[in-house]
């Protein structure tokens, strides 16, 4: 990447980012204006301080960083504890009614869903890229169970656990989220159709449970590490591997266990350089503690992710339904952990939120915008669990005090908050060291070949999930 191309991607994912933060702050200063509230502050973006003004005794400010902002409102009990401010005026404030209080803790997610839709209109009318790239099978292990059952290289899925599938992003998705490790698999060969009862197994790179299906393609060596065989052999970034020891190589997977097999066995390895093909002779060196071989080289793929831009897009409804669904999906998968396998290890923090949209602003803007669809959407549902800290909790212990008809304890409220304050942070620090775990996961997501083809004829409209 450039320092351009760098420039572009910080500078887009800070303005995206920060935009579904910054609606969702607004949405509740507007909403406390509205309901003759008190204001305090209002600030867009975070750091130093670049402009300031005050009107009407608000605090306005421009601030350097420009991902999102904050708002201060004192009568929100809970607001003390999550900006760690005080009211700057010691004049006493009449406190606001249940029904101002969750109209104003309603308004931040209700304003994510507007965003939301806004920007999927947006979407509908440049178009949207869908990925293409058909899950067509490469290397079948020799004796594996799956070569057993009779699946072959060049099988197409069509469908994975009763859900349909387009791409070998989807086969990995509905994988994951299966609640049960054994699914029915539909493959495809010259037009018949055969159904497969295949297990799904722990992927110990990602943690999560995958077929031991693999696309077809040839791996590329992205990355030659200092001291390695593959150093030796004068192997490079870039360089396409065809075959390895005399068999022809149709996956990453398959390469890895040719090279584990031969272990301080010279071996002819060919290869694709650019427009050249050569062969070369490697030793791979044994790793002490496994005794398997290895050659010192981070391995990927050479296959180009393929999209069509599907112009119009689809109508922003079936965007959000999409959103929703998968949400759902995500939501029931981690509720029924045993089955699915997912866990609270699983989910992504900021780190992993500004890596997949970091790598979407790189591929395509309209890529990054339909993330930022369900980056908004999810903002809302989350905001609205009924979680002292967040818009929720506020909502609940509203309820609440309409219920009694008297105010909760101030004590017993901000000892809920700051508890369920520091669980969430717990949280977020628990699912941001997993994110940093799969950093090396993140940038093969920038360094994957995309191909944007714009067709005349639009690519087919998803239907919304039952």
């Amino acid at each position: 990447m450039t320092i351009f191309n760098v420039l572009y991607v910080v500078g887009a994912v800070l303005l995206l980012f920060g935009a579904a933060i910054f609606v969702h702050e607004f949405g509740h200063y507007w909403m406390a204006r509205k309901r003759g509230m008190k204001v305090e502050a209002f600030a867009i973006g975070f750091g130093p301080k670049i402009l300031g003004w005050k009107k009407d005794g608000i605090d306005y400010a421009w601030r350097l960083i420009p991902a999102g902002g904050y708002v201060r409102l004192p009568q929100m009990i809970t607001s003390e504890t999550l900006e760690g401010g005080k009211s700057s005026t010691d004049e006493p404030i009449p406190p606001a009614s249940p029904l101002s209080k969750i109209l104003v803790a309603f308004a931040g997610p209700f304003m994510n869903i507007v965003f939301a839709f806004v920007i999927a209109t947006l979407i509908y009318f440049v178009g949207l890229p869908v990925a293409v790239n058909p899950p067509i099978i490469g290397y079948v292990e020799l004796g594996s169970a799956e070569a057993k059952l009779g699946i072959k290289e060049g099988d197409r899925v069509i469908s994975v656990n009763g859900e349909k599938v387009k791409s070998w992003q989807d086969v990995t998705m509905h994988t994951i989220l299966a609640r049960t490790n054994v699914m029915p698999v539909v493959l495809d060969r010259d037009g018949v159709k055969n159904t497969y009862q295949l297990i799904a197994k722990v992927n110990e790179a990602v943690g999560l449970k995958l077929l031991n299906l693999d696309p077809r393609d040839h791996p590329e060596v992205m990355e030659v590490i200092s001291g390695g065989a593959a150093e030796t052999a004068k192997l490079q970034a870039k360089d396409v591997i065809l075959s390895f020891a005399g068999v022809p190589v149709a996956s990453r997977e398959q390469l890895i266990d040719l090279i584990r097999k031969r272990g301080g066995q010279e071996s002819e390895i060919r290869l694709q350089r650019g427009q050249e093909k050569i062969t070369l002779t490697i030793t791979p060196l044994v790793d002490p503690a496994t005794k398997l071989g290895r050659i010192g080289a981070a391995l990927g793929s050479n296959s180009a992710m393929v999209y069509q831009v599907q112009r119009p897009g689809p109508t922003p409804w079936e965007q959000v339904v999409d959103v929703f669904d998968k949400t759902i999906k995500t939501f029931s998968a981690l509720i029924h952990s045993k089955e699915t396998g997912v866990g609270a290890k699983d989910l992504s923090g900021p780190v992993g939120i500004l890596s997949v949209l970091a790598a979407q602003v790189n591929t395509d803007y309209r890529l990054a915008l339909s993330f930022l669809v369900l980056l908004n959407i999810n903002l809302a549902i989350l905001n609205l669990l009924p979680v002292p800290v967040l818009d929720g909790g506020h909502i609940m212990m509203a309820i609440l005090e309409k219920i009694r008809r008297r105010p909760l304890s101030v004590k017993f409220v901000e000892y809920t908050t700051t508890v369920f304050a520091v669980l969430l942070i717990s949280l977020m620090l628990y699912v941001t060291f997993f994110d940093i775990k799969r950093v090396r996961f993140f940038k093969s997501m920038f360094r994957t070949d995309t191909q944007i083809e714009n067709v005349e004829k639009p690519a087919p409209t998803p239907k919304p999930a039952k």
